[in-house]
This record gives structure tokens, C-alpha cells and sequence, in this order.
């Protein structure tokens, strides 16, 4: 694929006064739940040099938020406050112009983030998020990327739990097996970890909306364009016994395969013919039932308003555990990658995903967008694209496992 189809050549004119804007980094929605582990995670990592600030509806809520953190690093006392609501354009438009990059922690985003991204992408400012709705994620496609791509901002979705692990993850599978070939991975996360509120909520919206979301899916193949010369699949799989793990697999219904693809699609590295497969592994067989029987439940749930309604407001966005409960709490995915006669186990691994690593993964990639030397991008791309091996190395150097498990000889063929 050449720079135009994947966006890695922007307009002439895209945005050169980026660099002399007020600010490197605006965190938007700083006064919810993961905001707040957000703020708290630049307060204590951000450096000297980043000029960064505080963006939310609610004054009020940003000063205590500020005096929270300057107890514990008083340098965060200085931290500028922008007070902004996600429905008012012209406030969109304010805050995109005044940084470089802009992060939003504001769900679900097809209620209350698209004009944010229109904005940035008008502004020609880099936008990250913690989106894990795929008919949200398509929509900006269609309606911004090629905007983006003419003023130069980098578009990128799904910059926490989902789907961080598994984009570069799966990367990192893929940099041990020969090029050239054709490979297969398969991703399966494990955790004990309580989903979070912002992550039920959206997906029970989703739910609700499955028909425009499968719309708007069929209107994204028509327009993303696809290697002439490469393909990229990523199957459902089906439930089984992987006894390399022990586990029993079950595909998951979430937005990560899809943004494995997209990176595969966009990077030759990952080999003429590549697959990837995307499952939830359960130690017995009974629970893995039981979440195929809960998922269905909840997608039925979510078709009645009333219902819908009542299931969202038992775990509102906004809310979470508190930190013993997410010091207990852990993730690990676990990828076997076969190509060009290698096989090999490959693991990301962490604490409390839904969270505290969450907040760790996004502000990494708010500071790695905003500070790193990173390939020319534009328009929506994924982590892996944007900012494959400096945001893997900024996760290593903040305590996230990136390992190699097991290297070998393997005769299967690699597309299964």
C-alpha cells in the first residue's frame, strides 16, 4: 500500500504552528474515574518540559481535582484548567486548538465524543481515546479520516485495555517470526479483573445498536482501502480446547481483532498472508458457558430500554473499585504465532486492566504522541501504526510485560 492509502504522508499544509501551541497534552474528562487515575499518572510521570492540562464541563470538579494531586505532587498545583463541554462545537474547537494532542477519557463517544474528533481533525491536532465501540470507531473513519489526513492529525482509537495489549502484543508476536511469510496468531486474555463501568455501558449501547453498527462496518470495508498484494483475516474462531495453554478458548465480541487487522493491513511486516484469532481463555468449561450464555443474556437485555436503562445505572460510567480491590487485580495475554517453520508463545501481562493499567497504557500514548520521534502518520490509525516501538518501550519502562515465552521449530503451516 502506498503513503496515500495508509495515511502515512500527510498534506503540505498540515498544521506546522502544532509545536507553538499553549499546550503538549490536554487530558479531557480529567474529573471521572479513569481521568483521574490519568491525571494522577502524569502528575507523577509527565516531564518537567510537558505542558499539560486539565479539560472537563465542571470548574468546580477540576479545582478539587488539582488540590487532590498537588498533595501528592505539588508541582501538579500549577496545572492549567480549561473548562469545556463535549456538546458545544465551538469549545471543541477552542481546546483543539490550543494543543497538540488531545486525549479523552469522555464515553461512550457516540454520545458525547464526535464533535471532539471532528474538531481535532479540522484542527490538524493528534486525538486519542479509550473507545472500544466499533460503530463509533468506523463513523470517525468515514467521517474524518480523510480530513485528518489533509491538516495532519493522527486519529487514534482504543488507546487503553482495548486494545492496547493486543495491537502491540500482537506485534511483538510477529517481530519474532521470519518476514516475508505467511503468519497466524492467536490472542487469548485472561484476567480477574471486574469490568468496568464506561466499558459496560458501551458495550450494552453497541448492543442496542447492532443493526447501524453492522452498517456502518459494511460502509467502512467499502471505503478503508486494502492491500492490493497482502491478506489480512481475522476470524471469529470457535469455542475449543487450546491444549498448548490449558485453556478453553472463546471468541470475544470486542473491537481488538478488528484493530489487529488494521494494523496488519497497514504494516508489511506482518507477512503476506496473516491471521489473527481473538478469545477470552477460561480454565473449565463451565464458566466458559456461562460467559457465552451472559453475553447472549446482555444482548437481549440491551434490545429493551427500560432494561438497558436499569443494567447501565447498576454500573455507571464513572465509578470503579478502590485501590485494594485493584492492587488484587491482573491481566495476561497470552499469543501463539506460527510462520515460516517458528513457532512461538508470546505474553503481555500487567496489573488491574480495566483501570489502573488503562490509565497507564493512554497517558503513555498521550506523552508518546505528544514528545516521541515517531514514524509520519495521519489520519485514523491504530497504536501500532502511530507508535508501535516507542509506545512498547515506554509500557516496559512502566512495568507492563512485554516477554517471549517459548522459541521453536514448527512444521505447521502458518495460516490455520
Amino acid at each position: 500500500m502506498d503513503a496515500e492509502e495508509t495515511g502515512t504522508a500527510a498534506d503540505e499544509n498540515a498544521a506546522p504552528e502544532r509545536q507553538t501551541r499553549e499546550f503538549d497534552v490536554v487530558l479531557f474528562g480529567a474529573t471521572g474515574f479513569v481521568g483521574e487515575l490519568t491525571a494522577r499518572y502524569l502528575a507523577a510521570h509527565a516531564p518537567e518540559s510537558c505542558r499539560w492540562a486539565l479539560a472537563g464541563r465542571n470548574e468546580r470538579k477540576l479545582k478539587e481535582l488539582r488540590e487532590r494531586l498537588a498533595a501528592t505532587c505539588p508541582g501538579a498545583a500549577e496545572v492549567p484548567l480549561i473548562t469545556a463541554d463535549a456538546d458545544d462545537p465551538r469549545a471543541a474547537a477552542e481546546l483543539a486548538a490550543r494543543s497538540r494532542v488531545v486525549a479523552s477519557t469522555v464515553g461512550p463517544y457516540l454520545r458525547y465524543g464526535i464533535r471532539l474528533v471532528a474538531a481535532c481533525a479540522d484542527a490538524g491536532t493528534d486525538y486519542l481515546d479509550l473507545s472500544g465501540e466499533p460503530e463509533f470507531v468506523d463513523l470517525m473513519y468515514l467521517r474524518y479520516h480523510s480530513r485528518a489526513r489533509r491538516t495532519g492529525a493522527r486519529l487514534v482509537h482504543a488507546c487503553g485495555f482495548d486494545s492496547v495489549p493486543h495491537d502491540l502484543g500482537a506485534r511483538f508476536t510477529v517481530q519474532q517470526l521470519p518476514e516475508g511469510e505467511p503468519l497466524s496468531v492467536d490472542g487469548f486474555v485472561r484476567s480477574n479483573a471486574a469490568i468496568s463501568g464506561g466499558t459496560f455501558a458501551s458495550a450494552l449501547l453497541s448492543f442496542s445498536r447492532a443493526d447501524r453498527m453492522a452498517r456502518t462496518a459494511k460502509d467502512r470495508r467499502a471505503a478503508d482501502p486494502r492491500p492490493a498484494d497482502r491478506s489480512v483475516r481475522t476470524p471469529t474462531g470457535r469455542v475449543r480446547h487450546e491444549d498448548e495453554f490449558g485453556l478453553w478458548a472463546v471468541p470475544l465480541p470486542t473491537i481488538d481483532a478488528q484493530i489487529v487487522g488494521r494494523s496488519a493491513a497497514a504494516l508489511e511486516r506482518y507477512g503476506p498472508a496473516f491471521t489473527y484469532r481473538h478469545y477470552a481463555g477460561v480454565r473449565r468449561l463451565p464458566v466458559a458457558l456461562g460467559g457465552i450464555a451472559g453475553v447472549g443474556g446482555l444482548f437481549a437485555a440491551a434490545q429493551l430500554p427500560p432494561l438497558r436503562r436499569f443494567l447501565t445505572s447498576r454500573l455507571a460510567s464513572g465509578e470503579g473499585p478502590d485501590e485494594r480491590r485493584r492492587a488484587r487485580s491482573w491481566f495476561s495475554v497470552r499469543f501463539l504465532g506460527r510462520g515460516g517453520g517458528r513457532r512461538v508463545v508470546t505474553e503481555v501481562a500487567g496489573g488491574d486492566p480495566g483501570y489502573d493499567e488503562t490509565a497507564k497504557m493512554f497517558a503513555e500514548a498521550a506523552l508518546c504522541l505528544a514528545h516521541d520521534d515517531l514514524p509520519p502518520t495521519s489520519g485514523q490509525v491504530t497504536t501500532a501504526v502511530a507508535m508501535g516501538e516507542a509506545l512498547t518501550a515506554r509500557l516496559i519502562r512502566a512495568g507492563v510485560e512485554f516477554r517471549v515465552l517459548e522459541d521453536s521449530e514448527d512444521s505447521a503451516d502458518a495460516p490455520r
